[in-house]
This record gives C-alpha cells, sequence and structure tokens, in this order.
C-alpha cells in the first residue's frame, strides 16, 4: 500500500498483523499491568515509611508516654497518605481500559481474560492493603450505582462484539475456505470422494509477472534473473484487477459480521434481562429498611402529637 502512489507504508508479517497484535496484548497485560501494580503499590508504602521515620526522629522520647491512644492514633492517621479527589476515578479508569483491551482483542489473545483475572486478584489485596493501612480514610458517598461507567461499559460492549467480528472474518480463513468449498472447490463441482479443500492453496495466490514490476521503486527486474512470475496471497485477474471471487468472499465477511454481531448483541441483551443488575433480594431487603425507617417515624410523630 502507497501514499499518493509514492511512499509505501510498513506492512505486516508475513504471518499476519495479529501476529504483531498478538505480542502487544502480552506485553500489555503481563508486563505493564505487573509493572503498574508495583507503582501503584510501592509508591504510598515507600512514601509512609519515609514519613513515618521522619516523625520518629523529630518526636522527643520524653513525650512518647505522655500521649492517649486516641491522639496516637490520630497522629498515625495523619502520618497515611493524602488522598487526592480522583483517586476513585483513576482506579474505575484502570479498570475500564483493562476491561476494554481484554473484550476488544480477546480474538488476538485469548489468554487476556485468564491474565486480568490473575491481575485482579492480586490487586484487590494490593488496594485493600493501601487503602486501609497506607492511605488516609475516603470520606464515603452515597450512590444509586457507578454512574456514567455503566454507560461506557455497555458501549466497549458492544464495540467489542463488532470489532472480534471483524477479527474473525477478515485475519482467518474460516471464510474462504467455506467460499471454495461450497463454491469453487471439487466438491462444488460434483466431484466427490475427494478433498474438499484440495487445490485451496493454488486457488487463494495470485499470478505477478517480472516484465510488469513498478520502475519507481527503482528496482531492477535483473535481481530475478531466473523469475518470471511470482505467487502471492490474493484473489486478482490476469490484469491485477479484483476477480469474481475476491468479491464474493468479500460479501461472506460482510455478511458473517453483521450475523455476528446481531447474535452476540442479542445474547448479551438477554443474558442482561436474564440478570437484572440488582438482585430482587437486595431490592426487597432495601424496601423493608425504607418500610421500617417509615413506621419508626410515623410513631415518632404519633408520640409527639400525644405529648
Amino acid at each position: 500500500m502507497r501514499i499518493a502512489g509514492e511512499w509505501r507504508l510498513e506492512e505486516c508479517h508475513p504471518s499476519g498483523c495479529i501476529t504483531d497484535l498478538f505480542i502487544q496484548m502480552c506485553i500489555i497485560m503481563v508486563l505493564k499491568q505487573t509493572l503498574s501494580n508495583c507503582m501503584e503499590f510501592l509508591s504510598p508504602f515507600i512514601k509512609y515509611k519515609i514519613r513515618t521515620l521522619k516523625d520518629r526522629r523529630s518526636r522527643v522520647h520524653s513525650e512518647q508516654g505522655s500521649e492517649d491512644h486516641v491522639t496516637e492514633a490520630w497522629r498515625a492517621n495523619y502520618r497515611l497518605g493524602e488522598v487526592h479527589v480522583f483517586s476513585l476515578f483513576d482506579e474505575f479508569l484502570e479498570m475500564v481500559i483493562q476491561y476494554s483491551f481484554t473484550t476488544i482483542f480477546v480474538a488476538a489473545f485469548p489468554l487476556a481474560p485468564l491474565l486480568a483475572f490473575i491481575n485482579n486478584v492480586l490487586e484487590i489485596r494490593l488496594d485493600a492493603i493501601k487503602m486501609t493501612r497506607l492511605q488516609r480514610r475516603l470520606v464515603p458517598r452515597k450512590v444509586n450505582d457507578i454512574g456514567i461507567w455503566l454507560q461506557v461499559l455497555e458501549a466497549v460492549g458492544v464495540l467489542a462484539v463488532i470489532t472480534n467480528g471483524l477479527v474473525i472474518a477478515i485475519t482467518s480463513d474460516f471464510i474462504p475456505r467455506l467460499i471454495y468449498k461450497y463454491a469453487y472447490g471439487p466438491c462444488a463441482q460434483g466431484q466427490e470422494d475427494i478433498d474438499c479443500l484440495t487445490g485451496y492453496i493454488n486457488q487463494s495466490l495470485s499470478t505477478f509477472r517480472t516484465q510488469d514490476f513498478d520502475r519507481r521503486t527503482h528496482v531492477s527486474v535483473d535481481v530475478y534473473p531466473n523469475t518470471t512470475e511470482c505467487r502471492y496471497r490474493d484473489y486478482r485477474n490476469t490484469d491485477y484487477s479484483f476477480s469474481v471471487q475476491f468479491w464474493h468472499i468479500f460479501a461472506a465477511r460482510l455478511a458473517f459480521v453483521i450475523i455476528f454481531e446481531h447474535v452476540a448483541v442479542c445474547i448479551k441483551f438477554i443474558a442482561a434481562w436474564f440478570v437484572p443488575d440488582v438482585p430482587q433480594s437486595v431490592k426487597n431487603a432495601s424496601l423493608q429498611t425504607k418500610h421500617t425507617d417509615l413506621l419508626n417515624q410515623l410513631n415518632m410523630i404519633e408520640r409527639s402529637t400525644e405529648v
């Protein structure tokens, strides 16, 4: 592929671009997550140790026994790391980014969900230690749900379905093999007692004549003195235009993406309908609590009117 017919873009490895994506996902899910957890835990841990050491050096030995337990508890809480207002935002953002990588590129790196699960099991314990022992207490706020993050996760889920459908349709040989098997192969021609994929490799290769080599690349045909034709993977005619088989495969890939997307989204909506966000037992407990509070308020009103 060239830009403006002149500059050639960097191409993928002959094994396919999916290999490069696999390597990048492996680095992100293993190395990046490990370094992120180490920095996220070690940074407040080291700062807490430094503050504790400075506090011990600054205090007079005679004052250590004069403070009561309440004052010491306040001092110990003051030595903890300060929590900024975007701390929970950073935690949510980290989880959303991990969820996006795990779902959108799962077709390229199937081990991503397993590595994400292992990382989250470890990170839960590290965050618990950090929030209870290394940082000051968060100010609790009552909310009904996780807010806008729920819509973000739903959008990522829909995008993941479309992306995985495109990856399966474009990067794999699943659809070209089916098209060859039922439309161009020996079985489609009525031959029996033969493998339906016989001749698939030869059918998927096009021919390039070396005398038609692009002179703008400044590469002489003499570099290939014993070669008159080259085979490359594509579906083109002798004039290098796309063949009918190419458009047949292209239409089948688009149809597969549409069908795959609709089926996956329907399954998602059905699962969401069967598994509600808030269980019925939690709703009943909340209603029972509200009912009890209302009765208590009515009793207080009745007592005040009697007086």
